[in-house]
């Protein structure tokens, strides 16, 4: 490569790394804009009835203890509903002790036998559905730890009738693996700040799987669960498609925690990737847009190629800077993750990560979910047969 073409690529990384500045800065403001919405709202005294459904598929990592948290909630009428696809699943007896253990509560399990699409989460959700007593829905993943709380300020924002969806961010629990703890930090400090990012811009358009809350007066408009039931991002076509009908899609301020198991490098490596080409799919224009978030390795890339000149070391000192302080903010002011102080070393490893898995999620159309491989065409799952080697590090959503 001659000198000239390695100082030109150098300049180009570096404007790519100034773009990423810029990025990180409207991350600053849009989460500082964030906390502030949410300390000048009080919530409304609205507390209706509300089912919170529970698919289930295999014990995951600290599953009673999320399952509890939701039994302890101060709120005054709910129901918890689970769903397994088959009598045997190991989730069974973790409903059966929640049963036990909190007699109090309406805590029903429904056997989901019939695969109703390539996505059985939603095709469990489908059947769940009518044994749900409430008007107002919850669903979120098998996984999620949340506040006493929780429900309170979830179902706030529908005293509001123009509210069609309510969603929130997570944090993840890391395990004790390198991939494991190389997600979380990404939860914390990038994927979290890209939501606010969206809300900032555009408003929130989509909803994410930690929490889906909406009457079911929303959902019957949008025809139910069933039109969702080969999408891979069921959460996002949720929140898109109420969104489009003119609801407001409101993001709470309510934050629950997922417990990430112990990836093996190459789990974690799966399942960024399949969450990377979910993405592409569903924002095909905005997906080409994130190659100007990576500022970080822009940088260090524009380092490498001007042999550490001046204005590289300057740029990178800078970037460096405004990387780190988007993501304290987000990550303690937000999203309150105490594990960030020990793991914010792996920041940009998991930031050179990501650029590589963005420009890997153009080279396919395949991607792995639970042991299954799939082709992902629009946004839908086709599949393609199963595996069991690539689950080894264990569950891959």
């Amino acid at each position: 490569m001659s000198l000239d073409l390695t100082n030109l690529l150098a300049l180009v990384c570096g404007l790519l790394a100034v773009c990423g500045i810029g990025y990180y800065s409207l991350c600053l403001w849009s989460a500082r804009n964030f906390l502030r919405y949410w300390r000048r709202r009080s919530l409304a005294e609205f507390a209706p009835p509300v089912s919170i459904l529970k698919p289930l598929r295999g014990a995951d990592p600290e599953m009673y203890a999320a399952f509890r948290s939701h039994c302890l909630q101060d709120y005054p009428e709910f129901e918890l509903i689970f769903g397994v696809a088959e009598a045997d699943d190991p989730a069974v007896a973790l409903v059966r002790q929640l049963q036990h253990d909190f007699p109090e509560r309406h805590i029903e399990l429904v056997l989901c036998p019939e695969a109703l699409g390539t996505n059985l989460k939603v095709s469990n959700l489908v059947q769940m559905l009518p044994h749900a007593r409430h008007d107002y829905l919850l669903v979120n993943d098998s996984d999620i730890l949340v506040e006493r709380d929780y429900l309170r300020r979830i179902v706030a924002p529908f005293a509001d009738p123009k509210v069609g969806m309510v969603t929130s961010l997570y944090r993840g629990a890391a395990g004790q693996t390198l991939g494991s703890r190389l997600e979380a930090v990404g939860i914390s400090t990038d994927f979290s700040a890209g939501v606010l990012a969206a809300r900032q811009l555009e408003g929130v358009r989509f909803a994410l799987g930690s929490t889906l809350a909406f009457p079911r007066q929303s959902l019957e408009r949008i025809g139910g669960f069933e039109p969702l039931l080969d999408y891979l991002a069921d959460d996002f076509e949720l929140g898109n498609r109420l969104a489009k009908l003119g609801y407001e899609v409101v993001l709470s301020n309510a934050v629950v925690a997922t417990h990430l198991p112990d990836y093996s490098f190459g789990a974690f490596w799966l399942h960024q990737l399949r969450w990377a080409r979910s993405v592409r799919d569903a924002r095909r224009l905005g997906y080409i847009g994130v190659a100007l978030t990576f500022g970080l390795p822009w940088a260090l890339i524009a380092l490498l190629l001007s042999r550490a000149s001046r204005w590289s070391l300057v740029l990178l000192g800078v970037t460096l800077l405004a990387r780190l302080a988007m993501a304290l903010l987000v990550s303690k002011r937000v999203l309150h993750d105490p594990q960030i102080p020990r793991d914010l070393w792996l920041m940009p490893l998991r930031d050179v990560l990501a650029l590589v898995l963005w420009a890997a999620s153009y080279a396919g159309h395949t991607i792995t979910w639970r042991g299954r491989h799939f082709i992902l065409e629009d946004g839908k799952l086709k599949p393609l047969g199963t595996t069991t080697a690539a689950a080894k590090g264990g569950p891959e959503e």
